[in-house]
């Protein structure tokens, strides 16, 4: 039986809120508020999206027609997942060559949100001031409410940055941008990734205990377990498709800007089967975190009482009450999430995604640092769990 650890007492901690500034959400949202974001009069506004949503639908055309050619300076409709340096390069060069560009709208998932953001950090090197950045949303993944700016090097490996300006100034969650266009395994998927960001901040040692975990993270653990179901049974369901956007902002917005280090491991191990494998990132999500959480739940006595506060919150079959027992209790909230990953129809293990045997010991070399003082005591555990997908 393992009890939580008791941090030392008193309780205490300290939360400090992003720069974030606007937060719209609901079908019909883009055209009814992104006109009203632009920080000047005479902004112009440049598009990064990917070449999806810029072929496949009308989004990008709409959002063009709402700026106007006033307002729209241009558009890059080419970022690829994990968001390839060479990518951020070209559309640099197309935003340099505007020096009247004060603003970037970021449409889609993580990569262009993240291409958006490393774009802000080049101009602001060069010139002293960010852009203006608006992010709409089509996934659920959250790249949207940090400063960190992920994307892939010239040899494949995904770095990042990370500056506090580049949070982005605005969010637009719009249902219409996602029904009918985000496909459903994806949209689901960046569910997963969605909870184990509410899940690692549970248990990460700088999280403040108000908002964050209670009544935020909680709170969108809960609907995360009701709504993810009900958008694989109904995927126009906009109504379920809003309630998922909230649910992923509340996952993560909340960490503000008080945690300078990683996530956890199911994080670090994510970025190490992610851009080297062409593995999506809410797939890695749906790979690692139960495997994790359990591997947390048998470790540490203090995480296991933070993961065990989770069972009341995940809901019919997949939760239940507390029974004093940390370490099973955390157990049990592992298993709830591989039932909600299975549910879903997700893949959880790496033979199904080509990762072979003989790529344990670099996904171990890669990934580890999430366990940070702990990296060698858990060291076997991981490897055992990470052979086991295979």
């Amino acid at each position: 039986m393992i009890s939580a650890s008791p941090k030392p007492a008193p309780l205490s901690g300290t939360y400090l809120p992003t720069h974030l500034s606007h937060l719209s959400y609901g079908p019909g949202s883009v055209s009814t508020h992104l006109p009203t974001l632009f920080p000047t009069p005479t902004s112009k506004a440049f598009i990064i999206t990917t070449t999806s949503l810029s072929t496949k639908t009308p989004h990008i055309k709409t959002v063009e027609s709402l700026l106007t050619p006033s307002h729209h300076a241009g558009t890059f409709g080419s970022i690829s997942a994990h968001a390839p340096i060479s990518q951020i390069d070209t559309a640099a060069t197309k935003i340099h060559a505007d020096p009247a560009i004060d603003t970037i709208i970021s449409i889609g998932g993580g990569s262009p949100i993240d291409a958006a953001k490393a774009l802000s950090h080049r101009v602001h090197s060069q010139t002293g001031h960010w852009l203006h950045h608006i992010a709409i949303p089509t996934t659920i993944s959250v790249a949207e409410v940090t400063g960190i700016a992920g994307f892939t090097d010239a040899s494949g490996q995904k770095t990042g940055l990370k500056d506090d300006n580049l949070v982005p100034n605005a969010i637009i969650y719009d249902a219409d941008f996602v029904a009918g266009s985000t496909p459903v395994e994806l949209f689901l998927s960046t569910g997963i990734r969605a909870l184990d960001h509410a899940v690692e901040l549970m248990y990460h040692p700088d999280t403040a205990e108000v908002p964050t975990k209670h009544p935020l993270v909680l709170s969108a653990i809960e609907d995360l377990f009701t709504y993810l179901p009900l958008h694989k049974e109904d995927p126009g369901d906009r109504d379920v498709i809003t309630r998922l956007q909230l649910a992923s902002f509340n996952a993560l917005y909340p960490m503000g800007l008080g945690i300078k280090s990683g996530l956890g491991l199911s994080h670090s191990l994510g970025y190490a089967l992610g851009a080297p494998y062409g593995i999506p990132h809410g797939i890695t999500s749906c790979v690692t975190l139960a495997g994790v959480v359990s591997i947390m739940a048998e470790s540490d006595g203090w995480k296991a009482g933070q993961i065990a506060r989770i069972l009341p919150h995940l809901g019919g079959k997949y939760g239940g009450k507390r029974s004093g027992d940390d370490g099973e209790d955390a157990r049990k909230v592992a298993e709830g999430i591989e039932g909600l990953v299975g549910d879903l129809g997700l893949s959880r293990r790496l033979e199904e995604l080509g990762v072979g045997e003989g790529e344990v010991e670099t996904i171990l070399g890669r990934g580890m640092g999430g366990a940070g003082k702990d990296k060698e005591k858990l060291r076997g555990k991981v490897e055992g769990f990470v052979r086991s997908l295979l």
